[in-house]
């Protein structure tokens, strides 16, 4: 008599990997998830590796991750894998201040992110 299974958060054909605390703000890390979302995972993974971004190293990371997540633990084709969806949420910012002229303060936000990649396998169309 143990506790039931959680139900998945993704569909069958899904599989999902989540990235916090990225130091990188929301606005830019999405330009990144926009131009990865809805292609097919090795394009993607192409367009990552030779992006001049500095934060794409680390979405191309969490896309692998997700990647690596669909074909160990839900048993999908890596071969017919895209990706669903690809989004971004806020985190927390950190506030730092630089002194400027005539006694006043620079106020400096320095803000984290998350990304979140869903892949889903896709059926052959014959």
């Amino acid at each position: 008599m143990g506790k039931e299974k959680n139900p998945r958060r993704v569909a069958d054909n899904e599989a999902m990997a989540k990235l916090r605390m990225l130091r990188t703000s929301p606005q830019k890390l999405n330009l990144l998830a926009g131009m990865i979302r809805g292609k097919k995972v090795e394009k993607a993974l192409n367009d990552l590796t030779f992006s001049n971004k500095r934060i794409a190293e680390d979405v191309k990371k969490c896309l692998q991750s997700a990647i690596a997540n669909a074909e160990n633990n839900h048993n999908l084709d890596v071969d017919e894998l895209i990706v669903a969806e690809a989004y971004v949420g806020k985190n927390l910012v950190m506030k730092r201040g630089r002194p400027r002229a005539r006694g006043r303060f620079g106020a400096l936000r320095k803000p984290f992110s998350e990304l979140t990649i869903k892949v889903r396998e896709i059926e052959e169309q014959a």
